[in-house]
């Protein structure tokens, strides 16, 4: 037998305020067709003044536990991937978790950028396969809208704001590939590559900053750095690209994400997709595309699914699961 950490609960959040394209049009040199045609984003969420990461996570997580039909008491851990906390401290986590009424367990960030869920998510199945938690709520959310350079028409119109949650709970599974729960992981940075997507200020230089991103060059890396961590995660977990049901990537440009899976050689009818709606939401993108994806209809229980995601860091990696 082999402990497992299963998914028994997702909830998402996103801010009410839409923005479209066309809104950009009036402070930008650009268009609907320009970013739709670059990117296949159409539409994101902002968050409004004063709603912070931790309001945006608590409300996905709270949607978690409603789907598993259980209450924050019966939660050992919460784990928050984010690169925009409220504050430099204490963590949003624990913002989250007094926000949820919880006073037991335990609760701390996981910053990874963009591959930050998928870093949450590794972590998370080593403290239910360790013992040390039985139930660990796994959120993905962000602000980025308060980190954009308004002026960068490269960058500005390809973020927004918003949280998904996973809650997943331990199980004792026969150990084989068949399993439900996170099956294997495969995690990966390089620091030299810092220059190619990062935020120009921080606490210790006192200052906030913008991101700053060389979009192709990310692009470059991206392709081929998804695909080979998701066939690695596959083989540790002895399966291959046949196996899969759905890809549900980190949700930055279409292009990226149709790129990667014909490098895996699947089709597009298995790829969740949502960038078109919630442009990139950094942390939030996988947990966000798969909570949608379940609400659709799409995922469904038994399904062998790859989550994978690049950022900066560079950071990347893969989780492979079944529903």
């Amino acid at each position: 037998m082999t402990r497992r950490a299963v998914v028994v609960g997702t909830g998402h959040y996103l801010p009410k305020r839409v923005v479209e394209n066309a809104e950009f049009e009036a402070t930008l040199d650009t268009s609907d067709e320009w970013i739709r045609s670059r990117s296949g984003i159409e539409r994101r969420h902002f968050a409004a003044e004063g709603e912070t990461t931790s309001d945006m996570a608590a409300k996905a997580a709270t949607r978690a536990l409603a789907d598993a039909g259980l209450t924050a008491d019966d939660v050992d851990a919460i784990v928050v991937a984010t690169s925009t906390p409220d504050l430099t401290f204490p963590s949003a986590a624990t913002m989250v978790q007094s926000k949820l009424g919880m006073t037991r367990g335990f609760a701390f960030d996981v910053q990874a950028v963009c591959a930050g869920f998928v870093y949450a998510l590794s972590n998370a199945s080593a403290l239910i396969a360790s013992g040390q938690a039985n139930r660990v709520m796994v959120i993905g959310a962000e602000t980025f809208s308060r980190i954009m350079d308004w002026t960068d028409r490269s960058t500005c119109v390809l973020f927004g704001d918003g949280a998904g949650a996973l809650l997943l709970e331990g199980q004792e599974l026969a150990g084989t590939n068949k399993d439900r729960g996170i099956l294997s992981t495969d995690l990966n940075s390089d620091g030299r590559y810092k220059e190619l997507l990062y935020v120009d200020g921080g606490v210790s230089t006192q200052s906030t900053g913008h991101l700053r991103m060389q979009g192709n060059q990310v692009f470059r890396h991206a392709v081929e750095k998804l695909a080979s961590t998701a066939n690695t995660a596959l083989d540790r977990a002895g399966l291959s690209a046949d196996d899969v049901d759905w890809i549900v990537p980190h949700q930055a440009n279409i292009r990226i994400i149709q790129g990667t899976a014909k490098k895996m050689g699947l089709s597009m009818d298995n790829v969740v997709v949502t960038v078109q709606d919630h442009g990139n939401t950094s942390a939030a993108s996988i947990p966000l595309a798969l909570s949608v994806g379940k609400e659709r209809g799409q995922i469904k229980e038994g399904d062998l699914i790859v989550t994978e995601a690049i950022g900066g860091g560079l950071a990347w990696g893969a989780v492979v699961l079944r529903w």
